[in-house]
């Protein structure tokens, strides 16, 4: 008798979620070469995997690509602040910024302006992620905020990245 997700391991869960995630993407850029926003190129042997080319000529192909893409940040970061959903983006990047160079006081910065309960840019993390990354702030490390980072990614990737690809500011980094 099937007992349910709840009872899969959870690293099982959190690929299964990356593989929903990549598929949607892949759907996603399909459906969008069909309206002219992707050029097709061809990926491996027989994969044809539709991208978008940065200014700065960097392929962006999924929300990675575009993050690591200088043009496509801005363009990704100026989409979002119009839907006033920055946060999440901004938390990354704090997160990125922390790993770089870990501290006390960038960790207490990022819990007050992102992870805190009523912080100015709280973020949508669920309540065990929340607790958990609370609960070992004395303990700090480069990865304190890896899984809380993950969530948001994925929460960017599946909702944040399509919106914005369908949008017209996703234009601005084509060539």
């Amino acid at each position: 008798m099937c007992k349910g997700l709840s009872y899969l391991p959870s690293s099982c869960l959190e690929k299964a979620n990356k593989m929903r995630v990549k598929l949607g993407h892949l759907a996603e850029t399909h459906q969008n070469e069909n309206v002219g926003l992707t050029d097709p190129h061809v990926h491996g042997e027989a994969d044809s995997v539709f991208l978008l080319r940065a200014q700065d000529g960097k392929a962006v192909q999924d929300l990675e690509s575009l993050l690591t893409s200088k043009s496509g940040l801005q363009a990704f970061q100026a989409f979002l602040r119009s839907e006033y959903s920055e946060e999440n983006l901004k938390f990354w990047l704090a997160c990125e910024d922390y790993k770089d160079a870990p501290s006390k006081t960038k960790a207490s910065s990022i819990c007050s302006q992102f992870i805190n309960p009523d912080a100015p840019q709280e973020v949508n993390l669920d309540a065990e992620t929340r607790e958990a990354l609370l609960s070992v702030m004395g303990s700090l490390g480069a990865d304190t905020f890896n899984t809380a980072q993950q969530r948001i990614y994925n929460l960017m990737a599946k909702d944040s990245f399509p919106r914005f690809l369908r949008s017209a500011q996703s234009a601005h980094i084509l060539k």
